[in-house]
């Protein structure tokens, strides 16, 4: 009995043994597994504050007019963003952030990153560990720009307060891209359209300065020749860079349909035969005019190749879009089926509105096709009205030339950029719209 006795005492100390080896070895586990834990929880909150910090950075570095001005703006928003995200003693922990780094090469800014955070264990302490280490390492990097910004300003828009507040905010707008490295043409339209300031050819930068100046001394009047100012920006697009940027973008504002298009007409005049000019028709039927200076706000040509009723002098619609060659044959005028029927060259009122709207539009398209991405603004009560012969609500166009997804089912595409429209009710309205575009071409451009 005795003996028997003292095996279960013996048989109990080895179990006991046995079991506290393995608590201390199970503490240790569950302690590795919530310092683990908790060590995750610190890298998910330090990727997402050095990730912040660089797209924060991208967006700040089109401030400045020189290098070492953007890259203290790009690194004081780094920082501002990653400490707004990153609070101190977060999970107990120690956060070391690294100066952000800027990095200029041929247009294109990269900027880098990096965080190290120490995070004091508890459970781990019995398996030997102090402390968690982890670290992050963000980059972002802003692509090229080149930028054509078309500018409605034709007499629609001269109403009380609409004006200025175009004029302020289309300089916001150019203040959110970069003078050294992003280039920028600027021009506006209504009869004709005025190159204010080209690109200069292959050279980075633009010149704000002069582009702000241009826009304080708008005037507002005129019809609305709107495939005159796309033609212009892609032709600054095409032909007067040659070395293109990884990302192109035409920014279009405007507050109607298009109701005008300049060609060489054939006229009853012979000494205007080969004049290119402008015809306008109304936003519904009624007496067309021209012709008007396609390379100029709102100015007739003149006698003999003028009249306020142009069925008096123009005879015949050009077949082709031909404004700018007299040869050229890219854009048709007449007979097309489609978008919108233009069967013949008679010169009615019908016949020029539709053609105004399917240059328009085809001159989008093609821009799209070569790789650019249209982003379109639309202003004010006008375009949710239906207009036109075909009572078209002018809104429809501009969604269609920027390819959205709610765009007429004819005109979206998705094998073809996809930009982005963006509608102002009241004055008020375009503030923030232009902000999205200008947030959206800073997206896409990381």
């Amino acid at each position: 009995m005795k003996t028997i006795t003292l095996r279960k005492r013996r048989e109990r100390g080895s179990i006991s043994i046995i079991v506290a080896v393995s608590l201390i070895a199970l503490l240790g586990i569950l302690g590795l597994a919530i310092d683990s834990g908790l060590g995750y929880m610190v890298k998910a909150r330090l990727d997402a504050a050095t990730d912040g910090a660089v797209i924060a950075a991208g967006e700040a570095v089109t401030r400045g007019s020189n290098q070492t001005q953007q890259t203290a703006n790009a690194q004081q928003a780094a920082n501002a963003f990653f400490a707004a995200n990153y609070p101190v003693g977060f999970l107990g922990s120690t956060v070391t952030a690294g100066t952000p780094s800027i990095v200029f090469n041929a247009g294109t800014v990269t900027i880098g990153m990096t965080a190290t955070a120490s995070v004091p264990v508890t459970f781990a302490k019995t398996l030997g560990f102090k402390v968690l280490n982890v670290s992050s390492t963000s980059q972002a990097i802003r692509k090229t720009l080149d930028m054509a910004f078309v500018i409605d300003t034709t007499g629609s828009l001269n109403t009380s307060g609409v004006p200025a507040a175009v004029r302020s905010n289309a300089v916001a707008f150019l203040n959110n891209f970069d003078v050294t490295n992003d280039r920028v043409a600027l021009m506006h339209f209504a009869y004709g359209t005025v190159v204010d300031v080209p690109f200069n050819g292959n050279a980075r930068g633009f010149d704000r300065t002069t582009m702000t100046n241009d826009i304080n001394n708008y005037s507002f009047s005129g019809s609305t020749n709107s495939a005159e100012g796309v033609w212009n920006a892609r032709n600054q697009l095409n032909t007067v860079i040659t070395q293109p940027s990884s990302l192109r973008v035409i920014v279009f504002f405007s507050d109607g349909a298009p109701n005008s298009f300049a060609s060489f007409m054939t006229t009853n005049q012979s000494g205007c035969n080969n004049t290119a000019g402008t015809i306008a028709s109304p936003d519904s039927s009624g007496t067309m005019s021209g012709l008007y200076s396609m390379n100029a706000l709102s100015q007739s040509l003149g006698s003999p190749c003028f009249q306020s009723n142009v069925t008096k002098l123009v005879t015949a619609l050009p077949k082709w879009y031909n404004a700018h060659n007299v040869n050229e044959q890219t854009f048709p005028i007449w007979p097309v089926t489609a978008p919108r029927a233009v069967p013949n060259g008679n010169v009615t009122y019908v016949n020029v509105n539709r053609a105004s709207r399917n240059l328009l539009e085809a001159m989008a398209a093609a821009a799209r096709a070569e790789g650019t991405y249209v982003f379109t603004l639309g202003y004010g009560a006008e375009l949710l009205s239906p207009t036109g012969p075909d009572n078209e609500p002018g809104q429809d166009i501009l969604k269609c030339m920027a390819n959205t997804a709610d765009s007429l089912a004819r005109c979206y595409n998705p094998k073809q950029p996809v930009g982005v429209y963006c509608y102002a009710a009241t004055p008020a309205d375009l503030k923030p719209c232009f902000s999205q575009l200008a947030s959206q071409i800073l997206r896409i451009s990381k």
